[in-house]
């Protein structure tokens, strides 16, 4: 067994030992390595993946984004309080826009969450997204593997905003939920077709006060907008309801239609079906990932590359023919 000890790292026994035992500090280191991009740190990882993966996957994952100014923040906090209150044990995964110079995240969820973050049954991890597509963490399916092992039975993914990052966190998420606003000109402000298409859920926020009626209004739109697509592959057809998280209203709704979800999908097979394509296109996923590392990571590669660049810049040769060469070598280095 390798010391990971000069490295501050601990055994790996430690830190399965330590999720499989509720420690939240070790859950948080572990996915501090989970993180790394450390050849050392992902051998790590994996034998603590591995070690806990019988012990995951007992959770609700739910996905939830939606516009900017929709009140994301405020709504998962009032919302995990309440399924807090219900005896559940919740974990928040929010994927932060990154620094494009530190990589770091620039958001910071626990100081917008206060409340929740201060709570021992709730767990808050904000990630930075940094270079993967869309905008999701890279290692986020291996978090909520962790969270799930540490015995957080419902998990929130909370997106950077609308637009790729929804298509990834769709994709390993159970229920989708997309928030939206009432009032703000068009009421489908923009959003895309096949955001629409991946909501399990709409839930119009911020309907108090004045804005009570346009949110009324915002929500018999959005259900016949949904009634324009088909029905989807799990057999549920999308809710639409309206909240104000700041009041805590309209918070009951949204985790009961989550219920009603569950049981029909778990009722049709839908569930189980969903999670093993899930689990497949993960090993796609990491494996594209990895060829992509080891391309790129290559020096040989990396020098050959810039001086394609010169010669497509000088019309020397076509980005296609250039993009042909560089992978006939690649072919030819295995």
């Amino acid at each position: 067994m390798k010391n990971y000890k000069p490295k501050g790292r601990l055994a790996p026994e430690a830190y399965i030992k330590g999720i499989l035992n509720g420690d939240r500090v070790l859950l948080s280191r572990a996915i501090t390595v989970i993180e790394s991009n450390l050849e050392s740190d992902k051998t790590l990882a994996k034998e603590i993946i591995q070690a806990i993966l019988p012990y995951s996957g007992n959770s609700i994952r739910i996905g939830i984004t939606g516009v900017p100014g929709v009140g994301k923040s405020t709504f998962i906090e009032a919302f995990g309080k309440h399924l807090v209150s219900k005896g559940h044990k919740v974990a928040i995964l929010s994927i932060d826009p990154s620094s494009q110079r530190s990589k770091g995240s620039i958001l910071g969820d626990k100081t917008r969450m206060e409340e929740l973050a201060n709570m021992e049954e709730a767990y808050i991890r904000p990630s930075a997204s940094g270079d993967t597509l869309g905008g999701v963490a890279n290692k986020t399916g291996e978090t909520m593997l962790l969270c799930e092992a540490n015995g957080y039975d419902v998990l929130l993914i909370e997106t950077v905003g609308v637009g790729q990052s929804e298509t990834a966190v769709h994709g390993m998420t159970d229920f989708f939920l997309l928030l939206m606003l009432a009032g703000a000109g068009d009421e489908l402000q923009g959003i895309k077709k096949g955001i629409m298409e991946m909501a399990d859920m709409v839930v119009i926020n911020k309907a108090d006060g004045d804005n009570i009626t346009m949110s009324k209004m915002a929500k018999r739109q959005y259900q016949n907008a949904l009634h324009i697509f088909p029905l989807a592959e799990s057999g549920w057809s999308p809710v639409v309801s309206t909240a104000s998280a700041i009041k805590g209203i309209g918070i009951d709704k949204v985790w009961e239609e989550v219920g009603n979800f569950k049981k029909l999908v778990d009722e049709n097979g839908y569930f189980i079906r969903n999670r093993n394509h899930q689990q497949i296109q993960w090993m796609y996923n990491n494996i594209n990932e990895e060829l992509k590392h080891l391309f790129y990571g290559s020096k040989d590669i990396s020098s050959k590359l810039k001086g394609l660049e010169k010669d497509i810049i000088s019309s020397k040769i076509s980005p296609v023919k250039a993009a042909q060469n560089i992978l006939n070598d690649f072919k030819k280095s295995f």
